[in-house]
């Protein structure tokens, strides 16, 4: 009886090296929760939108991240070549920076192909709260400078109108007279029934990357009833410098949830 040829002894290292990557792989994905998996297939199916060539927003928090993470994967594979990408926080520049992705700002590259980033809450109309991570400012700038947004969230985030999770509502305020312009936004009649926080980081205020502070909005007993006029009346109050209303932003939404993946596109 002829026995089989044994593999050679490099091969049988690359084998072995491919069998732990599927393994670790595995293992990895069996340890992640069931809302970072479904992060995870959300993330990978936007990153479908980058092609080579292209000048990428990446967005910041924990979805979002799972979309740099693939993109760098791709980029080392030689899948993805020549992308430039424009981070929308610190903490993504040092991710994406570890990953060896090109990094450029507005200021070099003012207008970009496609942005990918989560959000905190998604309404039917596909407009968003954004912000609960300190970063809508960068986020909301890189987002309007691209041709597309895509959105990517599990399906936890989805509300029948924004402020309808009763969790926060960022808005960024310079830290100027901060107790002045948090009683603004009180007293504001289009957010009437909210409760506005300062956010704080132990003891100290919290920082954003842009050395503002953030008032939180709580809508603990209804959705915000007029999110634009929301917004516009935000925007009037001197001291604000950006609020978490992403209204008419996001072109398509990737949503994972137990059925799988749904795509949805803004009509």
């Amino acid at each position: 009886m002829q026995l089989a040829a044994r593999p050679s002894f490099s091969r049988q290292i690359r084998l072995t090296a491919a069998q732990n990557t599927r393994r670790t792989s595995v293992k990895v994905m069996a340890e992640m929760s069931k809302q970072d998996q479904l992060k995870q297939e959300a993330a990978w199916k936007a990153v479908d939108y980058v092609k080579s060539g292209m000048t990428v927003g990446l967005g910041t928090g924990s979805t979002a991240a799972f979309a740099v993470d693939r993109i760098g994967s791709l980029l080392k594979s030689g899948e993805l070549k020549d992308i430039v990408a424009v981070p929308t926080s610190i903490a993504t520049y040092e991710q994406a920076k570890g990953l060896g992705i090109p990094l450029a700002t507005l200021d070099t590259k003012p207008k970009l192909d496609v942005a990918i980033d989560g959000a905190d809450e998604v309404d039917p109309n596909l407009d968003v709260v954004k912000g609960r991570g300190g970063a809508l400012l960068r986020e909301k700038m890189v987002e309007l400078a691209s041709d597309k947004f895509v959105c990517i969230v599990d399906d936890s985030k989805l509300v029948s109108g924004l402020g309808g999770s009763k969790l926060a509502m960022p808005v960024e305020i310079v830290q100027f007279c901060h107790e002045y312009t948090l009683r603004k936004l009180q007293a504001l009649p289009e957010v009437a029934g909210c409760v506005a926080k300062l956010r704080m980081s132990g003891d100290e205020p919290y920082v954003t990357d842009n050395s503002n502070y953030i008032v939180d909005l709580y809508f603990e007993n209804e959705p915000i009833k007029d999110s634009y006029a929301a917004a516009k009346a935000i925007e009037a109050i001197c001291g604000v410098v950006e609020h978490g209303l992403f209204m008419d932003m996001v072109d398509v939404c990737i949503i994972a949830g137990a059925n799988g993946v749904e795509v949805k596109e803004r009509k």
